[in-house]
């Protein structure tokens, strides 16, 4: 039989696990925009249950699967990490009042998340980890139907889930075609793996990550990066105190191989990486001896830039600065008393679009978008803290509509409205579509008609080489996306050309607006150019605007009416 104590663990070692594969799992994400990552999702989500469960000493798997249940359900981030909230709710259900479980009580608890998680989402897929979940469960119910042992049982839940997630390049013929199995599914699999560890060997599988394992082996995409702050890369390991850096301006009369000096810093510390080329050597090394790093550096040439940082004090300094700033957060947004008819909650990222949502009328812009979704706990309580009685929720992006909506049963005092808006220009024109006149119904009908009518263009780079749609991308080649969809391929970096090309092709007969949002990474001059070229090819009736949204990722958010 399972025990409280054999769960807890068990969730545990599922969430560590998942975390050590973070990082393969976000890379089976197909599309080559930098994007939620679901690894990194389903690590987040599984981590709030951990950190929860670190806390309890009970031994009912009833009162245990309680706890994670609520800790997950607060933490989900993205589709996936909501999905594995709704399946941890059902098992909650499912061995709610159990002191402790055979085998077939433990599928049939998965049963009930299994069925929670399919009814959750609207127009459920097969092939993702809703069927891996499914398979698994069966798998484990035929098992338990001769054997109620729960290793046995779990162990033919784990194998479903692996034959289920082998299968899903067959059911979703976009994964045939990037030649992965479904993101999603293979987290899943982490998760069940990592709870048999425990089940079947009482083995909390380690919570390392494969990033701080593998982050001295491969120097290769370095480059780009290079002089980043590592204190932020390494928080999880600091082996050495000093990050040390520095370029060296190669002597033409030196026969030494960069390849020496790699093999003496590694000698002297750890995450070393040097990229070299005929002119000059670029070094990182974490070391208690810059000096020395440094004196074997002068053997190749001239030191042209040095950069030395006390990464332990770094680390002290970062978690010091995110406690005050969680305080800070926690404070803002106390819960207040629903007194106004209707508020507004949006997300969105960049200090210029969260001033525009609020100029627009919004209480609360919760910080998150593409690359960083809030979590369910996050949007819970922006609305808490917004005074309404009716409050709706813009989440402007697909993937944290399902974390929005986990916010309704959770808030008991005010009503909440989740608007499925899925970009930054949907959720503006949702808002300027609001008439305070008129009822939360209609307004709730004539806000998602404005948002329906709007088309979305945005300007990014591939964060990494993919195939999509028969072409090849690479690494950093600038990408225009219209609805979502990729329209342009550009390996050069004129991203005012992609922008002006792309709104180009947006634009139709009945075009009235178009407004161009800029990113952090763009300049006013470059910003104003994109505008100029537009305006040169678009008719004169067509009114354009420019906003500095300040947001990360997206160097151009077009929105055309």
């Amino acid at each position: 039989m399972i025990n409280g104590i054999d769960l807890k663990n068990a969730i545990i070692s599922g969430a560590n696990n998942i975390v050590h594969h973070k990082t393969l799992v976000d890379e089976l994400n197909i599309f080559p925009v930098p994007d939620g990552d679901t690894g990194t999702n389903m690590s987040m989500t599984m981590n709030s249950a951990a950190a929860e469960l670190g806390k309890t000493e009970s031994n009912s798997t009833g009162e245990v699967a309680k706890i994670a249940s609520s800790a997950l359900l607060r933490g989900a981030r993205g589709n996936s990490g909501v999905i594995l909230s709704l399946l941890f709710r059902g098992f909650a259900k499912g061995v709610e009042g159990t002191d402790e479980v055979g085998g077939a009580d433990l599928v049939n608890a998965l049963g009930v998340g299994v069925e929670a998680a399919y009814k959750a989402v609207m127009k459920p897929t097969e092939g993702t980890i809703l069927t891996v979940s499914r398979v698994a469960c069966e798998s484990g119910k035929a098992t338990a139907q001769d054997n109620d042992d729960p290793i046995v049982v779990w162990e033919a839940v784990c194998k479903g889930a692996e034959e289920a997630l082998a299968r899903t390049p067959e059911l979703l013929p976009v994964l045939k075609r990037a030649g992965v199995v479904d993101a999603g599914g293979k987290g899943l699999c982490f998760i069940l793996d990592g709870m048999l560890s425990v089940f079947r060997d009482h083995k909390v599988l380690p919570a390392e990550s494969e990033e701080s394992e593998g982050a001295s082996e491969d120097s290769s995409a370095a480059d780009s990066d290079f002089f980043r702050n590592a204190a932020a890369e390494f928080d999880d390991v600091i082996n050495f105190t000093y990050c040390t850096q520095f370029m060296v301006g190669r002597n033409s009369e030196c026969a030494k191989e960069p390849g020496e000096l790699r093999t003496y810093l590694e000698g002297i510390g750890d995450c070393v990486l040097v990229v070299d080329d005929d002119e000059i050597i670029k070094v990182h090394v974490h070391t208690e001896d810059p000096g020395n790093a440094l004196q074997a550096g002068l053997a190749y040439g001239e030191l042209l830039s040095v950069k030395i940082d006390n990464m332990k004090e770094q680390h002290r300094q970062n978690a010091m600065d995110n406690e005050a700033a969680k305080a800070k957060t926690a404070a803002a947004l106390k819960p207040a008393e629903p007194v106004d008819e209707v508020g507004f909650v949006a997300v969105a990222a960049g200090e210029g679009l969260k001033t525009l949502f609020t100029d627009l009328g919004c209480a609360q812009v919760v910080s998150g978008g593409q690359t960083m979704n809030p979590s369910t706990e996050d949007l819970m309580n922006a609305a808490l803290a917004t005074p309404a009685k009716t409050v709706v929720i813009l989440p402007n992006n697909k993937n944290i509509i399902l974390a929005a909506e986990q916010t309704i049963p959770l808030i008991q005092d005010r009503k909440v409205i989740v608007l499925p808006t899925r970009t930054i220009p949907q959720g503006l024109s949702a808002l300027l579509a609001y008439n305070p006149d008129a009822s939360v119904e209609v307004n709730t009908v004539g806000m998602m008609e404005a948002a329906s009518g709007v088309q979305t263009g945005t300007v990014t780079f591939a964060a990494r080489d993919s195939e999509f749609g028969g072409k090849r991308i690479h690494e950093n080649d600038t990408l225009g996306l219209v609805n979502g969809k990729l329209s342009i391929i550009e390996k050069n970096k004129d991203i005012v050309h992609v922008c002006s090309k792309l709104t180009r092709s947006m634009v139709g007969r009945g075009t009235s607006f178009i407004t161009l949002i800029y990113g952090s990474n763009v300049t006013e001059e470059m910003a104003n150019e994109a505008c100029s070229r537009i305006k040169a090819k678009v008719s004169n009736d067509i009114e354009i605007t420019l906003v500095n949204g300040g947001q990360p990722v997206y160097y151009f958010i077009v929105s055309v009416e």
